[in-house]
């Protein structure tokens, strides 16, 4: 029942995104929204919850380590602004690079994460890392936060030729 950043990026808004997922998803799916491709995640998270009311599950924070990754302290302001708002219901889900040592740190610290999303650290195989950011969406730069907006030059890459040019030979 979540969304990926992609989807975010190509609505420009994380509001417009949960109202697309919320319209075109079964009902019964939760509603878990990932809160920290634009805004701050507070911010984002009431807006969301404003939005959605009572369909709205959870929020999912992800922040990624360029801007200093989820924490302890951000859960527990997400959840305080969230009660303050009376959405006492919507649940908070903690993902990005979670280890052990991770889920520990925010149990120790005593932050109120109702779940915590583990990728990677449990795959079977040995896990490659990495993200597949969207940079630019029909030519106009793009990121979300921590990232630089634009496409980023690598040697390493060459462009593949879109599948209209292709097919037009």
């Amino acid at each position: 029942g979540t969304m990926p950043h992609a989807m975010i990026l190509v609505f420009g808004d994380t509001v417009e995104a949960a109202l697309a997922f919320d319209r075109h998803m079964p009902p019964d799916l939760p509603r878990i929204v990932l809160v920290d491709t634009f805004k701050d995640e507070a911010e984002e998270s009431l807006r969301v919850a404003a939005a959605l009311g009572d369909k709205l599950y959870g929020v999912r924070l992800d922040t990624p380590q360029e801007r200093g990754r989820v924490t302890a302290d951000l859960v527990k302001e997400v959840r305080a602004r969230l009660d303050l708002a009376g959405y006492t219901h919507v649940k908070i889900l903690v993902s990005g690079g979670l280890t052990p040592e991770r889920i520990r740190y925010f149990k120790e610290s005593g932050a109120p994460v109702d779940s915590f999303a583990v990728g990677s650290y449990v795959a079977g195989a040995r896990p490659i890392d990495f993200t597949g950011d969207l940079k630019e969406i029909d030519g106009r730069p793009t990121a979300k936060r921590g990232r630089i907006p634009g496409i980023t030059p690598n040697p390493r890459l060459r462009r593949v030729p879109l599948y209209e040019q292709e097919a037009r030979r």
